[in-house]
């Protein structure tokens, strides 16, 4: 079936995936104008199917226009694009003969108050964005479900109307990343299922669900195929397509280290038949990426995408599709209004997020990394899953143990690459002195970075 030319996020996609091509996308945004619409240049030059992003700042995010507005006028940059700050023909120019059929662009930005943020991309001419009630509300901010959730079903029900103009608005669920880290699949799953579904009972007919790469690829496989089957039954009316975040936890920082971790995420997509990856660079574990280390990271990717066999392969069910089955349906068995029947999932504990500190996370349920690096569950709190979990609470997770399993993808793939330079070094007849592994530094015991720098604050600045 041929997908229409309409300029729409999601018929690009859609278009892109027919075709057997993995579409990758950057995230980047900067304040200023003309450095954002050289980052769009780029990216729409890379070698790879790609799309564009623009993501705002911290103010514009919560709300704060009146601080972005400041910070433009004394010159300060922002650590993203301030879309409702910038006046509407400042970013028509922005995207003006960049942004077409060939070439969408995605707004991103984090707030659980958007309805400014989805007038002002829908007055530039844009028409996609990403987020969700509850995933951009309880990792990010303090504002109550009971406030987000109608934020959310407003603005969703502003972008419906722009389907009068021709084009058709995609909204992405940012459910499936949920603390980005130590959150069993089942739940992350669950949760981007029940953003689609809110966003459809508002309007939107076209949607993407995510899920972030987690700490063990044959979990995060079962986890993909999962998902793809609940979507299909139940969101069977609309257009939809799924798209795999690049680990959002704390990135490995030698080059080598990173790079395996973005190439296993590009075969991971392309195996599970995933339509859309979202890429991190190497410099994700000290640093902002500059727009060059953007457009490598979407080559990268492109090119482990495209050497992909597009084969699944056998695949163990532990139970994850069970899990994310149960949690919707006792979800929406609470009332035929999705908003509020997320509200009294969280309040009862139904939905309940490991280690979420916001007032309305029951903060009971927890996780851990068993010895194949699996995440499961410590334990469920009230969560409806019991009968499929089967029994929790053998393992207790000290703060040592939490701090380790924070950084055990960091230390899995820069360990491998250490490992693989001194090997080398040593076939060539050097005599290196061995590195010291990621995470044996002496004294070393946490990680007081960012474990996640770029994906709430993922400005991708130029090289000076």
């Amino acid at each position: 079936m041929s997908v229409p030319d309409t300029g729409s996020f999601g018929d690009f996609v859609a278009r892109a995936h027919q075709a057997g091509r993995l579409v990758v996308q950057p995230r980047m945004g900067v304040s200023d104008p003309g450095a954002m619409r050289t980052g769009l240049v780029a990216t729409s030059r890379a070698a790879a199917t790609a799309v564009g992003t623009i993501t705002l700042d911290s103010y514009t995010r919560m709300g704060d226009n009146a601080n972005a507005r400041a910070a433009l006028a004394a010159g300060v940059e922002l650590n993203g694009y301030p879309i409702v700050a910038h006046d509407v023909t400042t970013t028509r120019a922005v995207l003006d003969g960049i942004v077409g059929p060939g070439f969408p662009v995605q707004i991103r930005h984090g707030s659980p108050c958007p309805e400014p943020i989805v007038s002002a991309l829908i007055d530039a001419g844009l028409h996609a964005t990403e987020g969700g009630p509850v995933s951009y509300c309880l990792p990010y901010s303090r504002m109550p479900l009971a406030d987000s959730i109608p934020n959310w079903a407003r603005s969703c029900d502003l972008l419906a109307e722009v389907r009068a103009t021709g084009a058709e608005p995609h909204v992405e669920s940012f459910g499936g990343c949920m603390m980005g880290q130590l959150c069993p699949p089942g739940l992350l799953v669950a949760l981007s299922v029940l953003e689609c579904l809110f966003f459809r009972q508002h309007g939107i007919r076209s949607v993407s669900l995510s899920y972030a790469q987690q700490t063990n690829p044959d979990q995060d496989m079962e986890a993909l195929l999962a998902l793809r089957r609940l979507a299909a039954q139940w969101l069977p009316d609309i257009d939809w397509h799924i798209v795999v975040y690049t680990y959002m936890g704390v990135y490995p920082r030698t080059p080598d280290g990173a790079t395996r971790l973005l190439e296993e995420a590009a075969r991971l997509a392309v195996r599970a038949g995933a339509a859309r990856l979202i890429v991190k660079t190497v410099a994700e574990g000290y640093r902002i990426p500059t727009f060059a280390e953007n457009i490598a990271a979407l080559e990268t990717a492109a090119l482990a995408a495209d050497r992909c066999i597009t084969i699944a392969g056998d695949v163990v069910d532990t139970g994850i599709h069970a899990e994310a089955g149960a949690l919707i349906e006792a979800v929406l068995a609470l009332g035929p209004d999705l908003g509020k029947s997320l509200a009294t999932a969280f309040r009862r504990g139904y939905l309940d997020v490991p280690y979420c500190l916001h007032p309305d996370n029951a903060g009971r349920a927890r996780s851990y990394l068993d010895s194949a690096g699996r995440l499961q569950w410590a334990s469920i709190g009230s969560m409806p899953i019991r009968g499929v979990v089967g029994p929790t609470g053998s393992t207790k997770l000290t703060a040592a143990g939490l701090l380790s399993s924070l950084s055990y993808v960091e230390r899995t793939y820069d360990n491998a690459s250490l490992e693989h330079e001194y090997r080398a070094a040593t076939a060539a007849g050097q005599v290196p002195t061995p590195p010291p592994r990621s995470g044996d530094e002496p004294g070393s015991t946490t990680d007081d970075r960012d474990p996640d720098p770029g994906d709430r604050f993922p400005a991708a600045r130029q090289s000076a």
